[in-house]
């Protein structure tokens, strides 16, 4: 009974019923959007994605609808560095509850899918719930058109039920402290080196 009583909750909440003013809502948009700054950014100026303020919110709630979907999507670096800390935080709001005003208004701007909404409360959130944060993951992916320069990067949902990404293969070689321990050993090769050295006496 409580499970069908939750979906009521969910499906009043996809209709915007709630009787709140545009205002205050834009203004909690807006306190998420400095919350997202000020937790990911440390006071890094937002891009603009080459959009003006409404077409850029459009955009990521897109992206942040498809992610919810699909639980990993792909896009220029740029868009998806800047999604991360909205994907984030719809994560720790979501862990308000859905009996949460708050959540639900956030829940029902950034999903345009409200289908979504459920999926959030009851399939990510708990998958999450002993968790602080770090619930996504991204990685820079080769581009598919060698003449696009943007760089192409990869984001997910961790804890997905699709195939893992590869990790990223880093050449330990060129990490500082080996190319230290590299310059230590050829000095000392050199120094025993000219130390075994035999000298021929000038006559």
């Amino acid at each position: 009974m409580a499970h069908a009583s939750s979906k009521l909750r969910l499906s009043a909440a996809s209709t915007l019923e709630f009787p709140v003013p545009a205002s205050q809502r834009l203004e909690e948009v807006g306190n998420m959007r400095l919350s997202v700054a000020a937790a990911i950014s440390h006071g890094r100026v937002f891009r603009r994605l080459g959009l003006g303020p409404e077409s850029r919110i459009h955009l990521l709630q897109n992206l942040l609808t498809g992610l919810v979907r699909h639980e990993r999507i792909e896009a220029s670096w740029a868009r998806v560095d800047e999604l991360r800390g909205y994907a984030e935080k719809l994560i720790d709001c979501g862990k308000l509850g859905d009996t949460n005003e708050r959540a639900m208004r956030m829940a029902d701007f950034w999903l345009t899918e409200k289908d979504l909404i459920p999926k959030l409360f009851h399939v990510l959130v708990p998958r999450y719930q002993g968790q602080n944060g770090g619930y996504t993951r991204m990685l820079q992916i080769p581009n598919r058109n060698k003449q696009d320069r943007a760089k192409m990067a990869v984001i997910e949902y961790k804890g997905n039920c699709l195939p893992p990404l590869p990790l990223p293969h880093r050449d330990s070689n060129l990490t500082l402290l080996n190319q230290l321990l590299q310059g230590l050993r050829k000095d000392q090769e050199a120094s025993t080196h000219s130390s075994h050295t035999v000298q021929t006496p000038e006559i």
